[in-house]
Parts: C-alpha cells; sequence; structure tokens
C-alpha cells in the first residue's frame, strides 16, 4: 500500500494527511463525502468519470480509492480490474461506494478487483470510521465458487458491453462515411461552380488588355488591366489549392495516369518559375532529367506539386541563394530533390510542415507577396504535395540540419516517385549543377 511520507514541524514528526481518490460521476456524492473526509483530516482527490480516476490514480498514488460501481462509460468493475492489473496501482485498496443494492452487487464488486463495498446512502456518521477501516489493512472476502460464479457473469456483462460498443461505432463510422461523401460531392460541385466564373473573369480580363494597349496615352489603365489580372490569376490559384486540398481529404483526387516524361513536366513548371527567380536574383538550377525512363503520373498534378516545392524553397532562400532541382534513382523509384540555401527547418518542424495550415512563421512577419522572401501563403502548399506524391504511390519528406536566418543551412525536399516494374537501379542520375542541367 502507498504511504505518504510524513511532514516535520517545529513540534516534532507530524503524519501526512491520507489521501483518498473519489471517482463518482455525480458532483453532489462528490461534494459530500470530500466534506466528510476533509472534515476527518484527510486529503480528497476527485475524478468524474473512470478513464480520470485511472489517470489521477497513476500520477498522485492515493493511499485508497473510493469508486462509484454504477458510471457512465468506464463503470467502477472496470475501473478495479484495470488498476488492480497495473504494477504501481495494484497494491492501493479499493472500496465500492455505490447505490446498486442488487443482490450479487457485492460480490461482483469484490471479485471485479474491489476490496471492499460501501453501499449508498451513506452513513455521515460511520464513514470515516469505514475509510480508517479499509486504510488499516481490511479486505472483505467471498468464497472462491463465488468468486468464480460473479467472474463468469462480469466477463459476459463485459463481452456484451463490447458488442453494444462495436455496433454504435459501427453506426457512427457508417455515419461519418456518409457526411465524407456529401462533403466529397460537394467539393467536386463547387469546383465546376466555382471554376466556370473565375475562368470567364480571366478571359474577359484579358481581351480587356489587349483592346487597351491598342490605345493611345493607355499606360496608366493598361497597368491597372495588368493588376486585375495577376489578382484574377492569383485568386483562381487559391480557388485550385483549397479545391485540391479538399479533395485530398475526401481520398477523391482524380489522378489521369498517362506515361509522363519528367523532363517536359520539370521545364514546363521551370518556365512558370523563372520570372519570380529573376526578381529575387536566385539561381535555379536543374539536373539533367531527360535521361529518365516515362512515370506514370497525371502531368499537371506533378506539375503542380514540383512547382509548390519549389515556390517554398524560393519563399525561404535570401535574395542571390541557389535551388537546384535534380533527379537520383533509388531502385525502382526516383527520387526528385530540391535543394536550397536559404533559411532551413527546424527538426521537430520536419513532419508538421506537411499538415494543413501550418505556418511555422510569425504571419505578421509574412510579406503580401507570394514568392518575396518570407512571403505569405495559406500554409496548404506542402499539404498538396504530400497528397499529391502520395496518391501517385510515392513518398515525401524533407530534410535540414535546422533553421538559422545567419548560417543558411538550407534544406532538401525529397519527392519518392515509383518507376515502371522494369526499371531498377541504384545510379544517381544527375545532381546539383551536372553537365546536361539548365540554369534558369
Amino acid at each position: 500500500m502507498n504511504v505518504n511520507p510524513s511532514v516535520k514541524s517545529n513540534l516534532g514528526v507530524l503524519p501526512a494527511k491520507r489521501r483518498v481518490l473519489y471517482v463518482e460521476d455525480d458532483s453532489g456524492s462528490r461534494r459530500l463525502v470530500k466534506r466528510l473526509l476533509e472534515n476527518e483530516g484527510y486529503e480528497v482527490l476527485e475524478a468524474d468519470n473512470g478513464f480520470a480516476g485511472i489517470e489521477v490514480a497513476q500520477r498522485a498514488l492515493p493511499d485508497l480509492i473510493l469508486v462509484d460501481i454504477n458510471m457512465g462509460g468506464m463503470t467502477g468493475h472496470e475501473v478495479a480490474t484495470k488498476l488492480k492489473g497495473m504494477r504501481e496501482t495494484a497494491r492501493i485498496p479499493i472500496v465500492a461506494l455505490t447505490a446498486g443494492t442488487i443482490s450479487g452487487d457485492r460480490e461482483r464488486a469484490l471479485a471485479a478487483g474491489c476490496d471492499g463495498y460501501i453501499p449508498k446512502p451513506i452513513d455521515v456518521d460511520l464513514l470515516p470510521q469505514q475509510v480508517d477501516h479499509f486504510l488499516a489493512g481490511a479486505q472483505e472476502k467471498i468464497a472462491e465458487h463465488v468468486r468464480t460464479e460473479k467472474l463468469q457473469e462480469y466477463s459476459r456483462e463485459l463481452v456484451d458491453r463490447l458488442q453494444t460498443t462495436v455496433a454504435e461505432l459501427q453506426r457512427a463510422n457508417a455515419e461519418l462515411r456518409r457526411v465524407d461523401k456529401m462533403k466529397s460531392d460537394f467539393v467536386i460541385l463547387a469546383s465546376h461552380e466555382l471554376r466556370t466564373p473565375l475562368t470567364l473573369i480571366y478571359g474577359y480580363v484579358n481581351i480587356m488588355k489587349l483592346e487597351v494597349s491598342q490605345l493611345q496615352g493607355s499606360a496608366q489603365l493598361l497597368d491597372l488591366m495588368n493588376r486585375l489580372s495577376d489578382a484574377t490569376s492569383r485568386l483562381a490559384e487559391l480557388y485550385d489549392t483549397i479545391i485540391n486540398v479538399s479533395l485530398i481529404d475526401a481520398h477523391s483526387l482524380n489522378l489521369k495516369l498517362t506515361p509522363v516524361d519528367l523532363f517536359g513536366v520539370v521545364s514546363s513548371m521551370l518556365g512558370e518559375m523563372g520570372p519570380a527567380v529573376k526578381r529575387r536574383n536566385l539561381r535555379l538550377t536543374a539536373g539533367d532529367f531527360r535521361g529518365l525512363p516515362k512515370i506514370m503520373a497525371d502531368p499537371e498534378y506533378l506539375r503542380r506539386a514540383f512547382s509548390n516545392v519549389v515556390s517554398n524553397a524560393v519563399k525561404y532562400t535570401p535574395d542571390g541563394g541557389a535551388i537546384d532541382m535534380y533527379p537520383e534513382l533509388q531502385g525502382d523509384a526516383v527520387d526528385i530533390v530540391v535543394a536550397d540555401t536559404g533559411i532551413g527547418i527546424d527538426k521537430e518542424e520536419h513532419d508538421r510542415i506537411f499538415q494543413k495550415f501550418v505556418v511555422v512563421e510569425d504571419i505578421m512577419q509574412h510579406s503580401t507577396s507570394k514568392t518575396g522572401f518570407m512571403g505569405g501563403g495559406l500554409g496548404l502548399g506542402l499539404t498538396v504535395v504530400r497528397g499529391i506524391i502520395e496518391a501517385h504511390g510515392g513518398r515525401v519528406w524533407v530534410e535540414s540540419d535546422g533553421r538559422d536566418p545567419e548560417r543558411l543551412p538550407g534544406t532538401k525536399f525529397h519527392m519518392l516517385l515509383p518507376l515502371p516494374s522494369s526499371t531498377s537501379s541504384n545510379t544517381r542520375l544527375a545532381g546539383s549543377g551536372d553537365e546536361g542541367g539548365t540554369v534558369v
């Protein structure tokens, strides 16, 4: 039995308060027992359910545990059985304090692991003496054949509760699947409804740009039209990101798999990133992707994944830095590596950055430019990358020695994609700055 240490005073050594844990889901009963026992010098801990009671018992190691049998959720029987099966709490006396008065309740409680049984309503004059009695080591006994009989009843009750719980979980799971399908259907519907007006706006804006450019003295108006076009393009990009995340969550990413030449996908992406890289005075180098076999992939989604990773590298690499993108064959897969000379990522963030809405910087410090150094964002780009790569049967991860804006340790993102089964080699194809690569 756990015994609290004594405490010292100027008059000598006084015994510490005995600690009692009361596990009861009725707040009125807890207040009554707490008041009675504290008036007798006990320290009383409380828990309003069985799971909390087990946690408090493990942490506080009380001298005695009082537990109500008929609690919702985890019953007192189950609490007693669990605590008696744990090394640190096995020797703590457990007493059932319950209103159950049906024949056999006492025996069932003792069979489940309780050391004693106190029926309700509580005798306020007798309760402190009963607690003293069990703290002194008293333990109620039942005949072995009765224990065996009650354990069999208890086992049947546990099986019945398990069956009920499984049935409830199955119903809840079916409801979740229904709601998930509704969500997926809504996302698909919304993607069609929103994409159409965005496409029209973007098309009309570019027609207006063409008309304005032919007018005399229209420089200011043309500048306004260019800004409107850029804003519309940015809105469409945000829309695509949110829709893609929703589709990934709903496991509804509809990939159109075809044999894909990685050289073409990377070249297209590099062309898009060119203006941003030049504005930031960055060096973007691509290794030679022309020697790779074709892979089965959706070229548009793959380009988006590559673009998001390179954009992330641009965002966290100071002006004048370098970004290298190159392939490495790894057995039956190809590892697409994007390495930068940026500020790096703390190790504890390596997994978290792929979660939704994670922004590792103070958002108040973000600029409004997507490609500006430490530029803002929704914290969804890398979530989309992971969803796309995993949907292709691959995986994505990051390597970095930590974040240091002064030392600039850099970061490496890896996107591993499966190759056709006939391709297998451990030879590195190309690397940062290899001959045959491309510099933007």
